[in-house]
């Protein structure tokens, strides 16, 4: 059985032609603003890498990526990206760009080990992935809130923008995103999961950068899994806090619960990556092409993350599902109980 969340109240604000064109309004307009206000430049990006690379991002270290053989190339492996995160960092020195220059692509992905498909998960993945070179002065948590910030005024300009072109949908973001660390949430929510701390947290300010997420905590978990070599997750901060990387929450009342939008961070420079991969027992990583090239000083300083596209655009037009602006594979369960309760999934 899917697990399935379906309000009996819900009605779509907009018709399927309506959701079509919306979709396109809101990626136009929002890729638009974020380019412009982090300076960056489109550029095309790979859907498949070749296997053992190293340029490919590994998630959680377990899940299988979706691989073919390629014929006329002897038939030499290769696999779906899971994302562009090193992919971006190698483009960004091959490219040439400059500090605070940067690029943003579509990234389109399979994900067949998605275990828990709902109301926001899916095997297919779809995401603004971005990339800014920054210098070693940069690289620090003041740094990365003032990126954060710039994020999170696309997304409020983005809705605004929304409500001209469709005024039955009413803004409801707060003006500004707010800063916790998860050792934070630990302090204030000893006795509860990290997702029970994340759904307190964001429904108390509608808006909320999680900073820290890979690193142990003080009693020894993680609040989530990060791979070790592209965001920081060990660098102090302050007050004995790790972490220059985080994600993006947004209080969703449609599903009355907190909706994470994004995953970004300062990615790692040299001996945060070794001391990562040691912490991972993945130091064999460092015979990778791409692994190689950082070790070797040839990919600059950078910060950068993935926006979700059909996340912003089930956020942003208020809908229940996240297969209501997007199309996907979903169990027959769920295409039932959607169909009964007058859920129209693309």
């Amino acid at each position: 059985m899917s697990d399935l969340h379906i309000d009996p109240k819900y009605q779509s604000i907009l018709s399927l032609r309506e959701t079509e064109k919306a979709i396109k309004e809101v990626k136009d307009y929002f890729e638009r603003t974020l380019a412009w206000n982090l300076n960056l430049q489109r550029v095309s990006a790979p859907l498949f890498v070749r296997k053992g690379s190293g340029i490919n991002d590994d998630l959680n270290g377990i899940e299988r990526k979706v691989t073919f053989q390629i014929k006329d190339d002897s038939d030499a492996d290769a696999e779906i990206v899971f994302s562009l995160a090193k992919w971006k960092r190698m483009v960004l020195a091959d490219y040439d760009f400059k500090p605070d220059e940067g690029l943003y692509t579509d990234m389109n992905a399979i994900r067949a080990d998605e275990d828990s498909l709902d109301n926001i998960h899916s095997i297919y993945v779809d995401q603004w992935d971005w990339e800014r070179v920054i210098t070693d002065k940069q690289r620090n948590l003041d740094f990365l809130k003032t990126i954060v910030r710039k994020i999170y005024n696309a997304i409020r300009e983005t809705e605004n923008h929304l409500r001209t072109l469709h005024p039955q949908i009413k803004p409801i973001l707060p003006k500004d995103i707010q800063f916790v660390h998860t050792e934070e949430l630990l302090e204030m929510y000893p006795d509860l999961d990290p997702r029970q701390r994340e759904e307190k947290i964001v429904k108390e300010y509608g808006a909320v950068f999680i900073i820290g997420i890979g690193g142990e905590l003080a009693d020894g978990t993680i609040h989530d899994g990060r791979a070790p070599d592209y965001d920081d997750w060990i660098t102090p901060t302050t007050n004995g806090k790790k972490g220059l990387n985080g994600d993006i929450f947004l209080w969703y009342p449609v599903l009355g619960r907190a909706f994470e939008i994004s995953s970004m961070g300062i990615r790692v420079d040299r001996d945060a990556m070794l001391k990562q991969l040691e912490i991972r027992n993945a130091l064999n990583r460092t015979e990778f092409a791409w692994h190689k090239r950082l070790l070797n000083g040839e990919l600059p300083l950078s910060i950068g993350g993935g926006i979700g596209q059909s996340r912003l655009c089930m956020f942003l037009l208020r809908k229940m599902h996240v297969g209501e602006v997007h199309s996907s594979i979903w169990p027959q369960d769920m295409i039932d109980r959607c169909r009964q309760a007058g859920v129209k999934l693309l």
